[in-house]
């Protein structure tokens, strides 16, 4: 099967892929940002 006709949306490796990079990214990006204010990510939003 072509690259270019396979499915994109749904349980397939290539949406599993990018949901499980974007997932990283945003704890990465949470560690970052809780080590520059000195707050949690919930104090931040109003929550904790």
């Amino acid at each position: 099967m072509n690259e270019d006709n396979q499915q994109r949306y749904g349980f397939v490796n290539f949406a599993e892929t990018w949901n499980g990079r974007m997932a990283m990214m945003g704890i990465l990006i949470g560690l970052a940002t809780e080590v520059i204010t000195g707050q949690s990510i919930l104090r931040q939003i109003g929550i904790g």
